[in-house]
């Protein structure tokens, strides 16, 4: 489904919608402890500091919370190798998670999904790319191409939230422009190492997003926790934080991937954009922005997502995936105005619209701002 109509993807994990243009994480899971001993450094420089970081290699303990303040998703199971329950990677859009990481370079990465009756793996290794359920007893694996430039196109990830702070503060720091002040709170103490602790704030109040707080390994200077609280209160809605990490490079067994006996391994190939990349020329560069049927309207932290979904949800009362996310929108709240009518799902850091006439309007912003740029047609 998420094939044919690719907007709607951005509706059932919708806080995946407002990660996109700016955030990261957010939460009380794990507070600093007491403040550490490290020197004091400005937030320009943290700022350099956190883009330049770089290490070999890390692995350790990640816990996740959400609390995006929306409606229980339908659970959609039968969807593939990463399966259902509390070990699909899909369903780190709400409650708390633990997850297991591995990193040994750029091409040579491991999350591990750990739920109460199993896991969801994803394992990267050069052009080896595996997904793998032990709840469904199946693995997926994907062979990238050989070409340096299509080897950076990874496979998409289940879900589009970030898997652990790092991931989080860069995307955090890539939406960085004028309309962000960056401010310190000096030292404090995640997963037992001294860590800087940055705080971004929108400028524009008009956002639901209030703040975000990363704090910076002391010595590595990568995020070990990331932060983010909505407007309406001091609550968190979001959190991905490191419980215990170490920086010794991980053994080779941790990315290579062996299918359990009994497995149900199925092989699919890449996409390809070799015709794509051949007519690319520098007088006629390939196209950049949003996909086709995609646009943005504003900049910053108000900026509004409008997409066409192609169609409009309808509950058709069976149990099939498509079934149950057609029943959770049909199930939102109804909205009208001079720009139509839809189905309106507002949450703590995030509103997004789902018109009847096949628009997804989405944004980090109150209902009203999305009525605006939905009239603007």
């Amino acid at each position: 489904m998420f094939a044919s109509r690719p907007a709607l993807r951005w509706v059932v994990p919708a806080g995946v919608l407002a990660a996109t243009f700016a955030i990261g994480l957010g939460g009380s899971l794990l507070n600093a402890d007491a403040a550490g001993s490290l020197p004091p450094r400005t937030a320009g420089q943290l700022l350099v500091d956190v883009q330049e970081a770089a290490v070999d290699g890390f692995s350790g303990t990640v816990v996740q919370r959400a609390d995006l303040g929306i409606p229980a998703l339908p659970s959609i199971q039968g969807g593939g190798p990463m399966g259902g329950g509390d070990t699909e990677l899909q369903s780190l859009v709400s409650g708390s998670h633990t997850l297991r990481v591995w990193y040994g370079g750029p091409t040579k990465t491991r999350i591990a999904l750990l739920g109460t009756l199993g896991e969801s793996d994803i394992i990267n290794n050069g052009r080896d790319v595996w997904t793998w359920s032990s709840r469904e007893n199946a693995a997926t694996h994907i062979r990238l191409p050989a070409s340096p430039d299509k080897a950076k196109d990874k496979q998409d990830l289940p879900t589009d939230l970030p898997k652990t702070p790092q991931e989080a503060a860069e995307r955090t720091l890539a939406a960085l422009d004028p309309t962000t002040k960056v401010t310190t709170s000096g030292t404090g103490r995640v997963a037992g190492r001294d860590v800087y602790e940055l705080i971004l704030t929108p400028r524009d109040t008009s956002s639901l997003v209030g703040q975000i707080r990363l704090a910076l390994d002391g010595e590595n200077k990568i995020p070990l926790r990331v932060q983010v609280f909505p407007k309406s209160s001091g609550e968190p809605a979001f959190e991905v934080a490191f419980t215990q990490v170490s920086f010794v490079q991980p053994g080779e067994e941790q990315f290579t991937f062996k299918p359990p006996a009994g497995v149900k391994v199925t092989e699919e190939t890449a996409p390809s954009d070799t015709g794509k990349r051949e007519h690319a020329t520098p007088e006629k560069p390939e196209k950049q922005g949003p996909p086709d049927g995609m646009r943005v309207i504003g900049k910053g932290w108000t900026s509004v997502l409008v997409a066409k979904t192609g169609s409009t949800p309808s509950a058709s009362g069976g149990d099939g995936p498509e079934d149950a996310l057609g029943g959770y929108l049909t199930s939102l709240p109804r909205a009208s105005g001079s720009w139509g009518s839809g189905y309106l799902l507002k949450g703590k850091l995030f509103t997004a619209l789902l018109t009847d006439d096949g628009r997804l309007v989405a944004g980090l912003v109150t209902p009203e701002r999305l009525y605006a740029v939905a009239a603007q047609k």
